[in-house]
């Protein structure tokens, strides 16, 4: 065991991208550290009548090149180190898709499936009293994550609006349409990875249909999957917190769907789908052309990345790879598409989103699927370019282009060659 920060893990991949690139050492020690992290806690009032307490976070880890930009999780697992490491993602991942933010994060650490819907809603305008400050359209700007959703960034849209007297739509992203959130926020995460894959599908050695295997059957991974098979691929094995199933020849991704929205488990569905219960392991290691892991960070390590037979990991999750896999599937000749630019479709939604509600103006799904496809190319276009042209691995082609981007912008505030002459 090391005493390794996930932080300190995620900043390997700085340090690794900072090695390709002849930029000022003030650069690294900006981007070393978050620039502030508020904790506190949330006091609410239960339906029982009792108070309980939740600890929260908010992250804002640079605004060199804009606002802060990063969801909101409510999970029973949060912790200050896990929502830097999510800022420090996020800034890179608005770098690389050139969007005019910075990172950010925020965090409760509840388990909002034991709390009513009533509760839920104190909780969540609990949270918007506690970071009112914080929070802005022109300095941080929240969005859904883990375990929220449009529901619950429209609670605490309101509840802004209620303490500074002013309707600021942009002050927070993933809303429900009708009170101003955008066509496309929905699926955004997933059509973003769908259009990366099919984008470089000839140089990633994929032909014709595609086997698929999705880790995490949530939000991004239920649309995923439907993209998917809409487009003619077979998705041949899910998995969610209870276990997992496999078909060869292909899962029913509409019967999946529709039985995951009723409430019921992947395993309960197996039997009526014609499926086999597997485990989470086995999932990692079916045979599939494209392996999905779109549940949480480090979910593949250095204890099952060898059993993958994947040619191409699409990291819809945020860190689900560990820096000690990624050397195990690069010896494999598995092709990792990187989370800062795979699942960068959700943040570069919740920017169209945010210009609209500033412009007042809004677009309709075909042009906020075309703008959205059109970034994705030209942003994936050119990390496989940095990564074929300096031999590097995409994930590292992915972080010399954000940092490309954040060195340019912090050396423009002046660094140490400038200040002594």
């Amino acid at each position: 065991m090391t005493d390794d920060t996930l932080l300190d893990r995620a900043l390997i991949r700085l340090e690794e991208a900072a090695s390709h690139l002849a930029i000022d050492q003030d650069v690294i020690e900006k981007l070393k550290y978050p620039r502030e992290t508020t904790k506190t806690r949330l006091l609410i009032r239960m339906d029982d009548g009792s108070r309980k307490s939740f600890l929260a976070w908010r992250c804002r880890y640079d605004d060199t090149r804009g606002p802060t930009k990063g969801g909101i999780r409510f999970h029973p697992n949060s912790t200050a180190e896990e929502v830097e490491t999510l800022a420090f993602w996020m800034t890179f991942k608005c770098a690389v898709m050139n969007l005019p933010y910075g990172g950010g994060k925020g965090a409760v650490r509840v388990d909002p499936r034991t709390l009513s819907r009533t509760e839920l809603e104190r909780l969540s305008r609990a949270y918007m009293q506690a970071f009112a400050t914080t929070v802005g359209p022109d300095r941080d700007i929240p969005a859904p994550d883990v375990y929220t959703n449009a529901m619950i960034m429209g609670w605490m849209a309101d509840e802004y609006y209620q303490i500074t007297g002013s309707v600021t739509p942009a002050v927070i992203t993933g809303k429900p349409i009708a009170l101003g959130g955008s066509l496309g926020r929905n699926d955004a995460t997933a059509r973003g990875g769908f259009y990366l894959v099919r984008h470089l599908a000839a140089e990633l050695g994929l032909s014709g249909a595609r086997t698929v295997a999705i880790q995490g059957f949530g939000n991004a991974g239920q649309y995923f999957a439907q993209l998917a098979a809409d487009d003619g691929n077979k998705v041949v094995a899910v998995s969610d917190s209870a276990g997992a199933i496999h078909k060869p020849d292909g899962l029913d991704v509409t019967a999946l769907i529709a039985g995951k929205n009723a409430g019921r488990r992947v395993t309960d569905l197996a039997a009526e789908l014609g499926a086999t219960v597997i485990t989470a392991d086995e999932l990692i290691a079916v045979d599939a052309e494209v392996l999905v892991p779109a549940a949480l960070e480090e979910m593949i390590t250095a204890a099952n990345a060898a059993g993958i037979k994947a040619k191409v990991v699409l990291e819809l999750a945020n860190g689900p790879v560990t820096a000690e896999a990624d050397k195990i599937l690069a010896d494999k000749g598995v092709v990792v598409l990187p989370d800062i630019l795979a699942n960068a479709g959700g943040v570069t939604v919740s920017y169209f989103e945010w210009v609209q509600n500033r412009q007042g103006f809004y677009w309709d799904l075909e042009e906020i699927h075309a703008r959205l496809q059109k970034m994705m190319d030209r942003e994936g276009r050119a990390v496989w370019n940095i990564a074929r042209d300096r031999n590097v691995s995409v994930r590292s082609a992915a972080y010399i282009h954000a940092l490309g981007r954040l060195s340019t912008a912090i050396e423009a505030h002046g660094t140490q060659p400038f200040f002594v002459g």
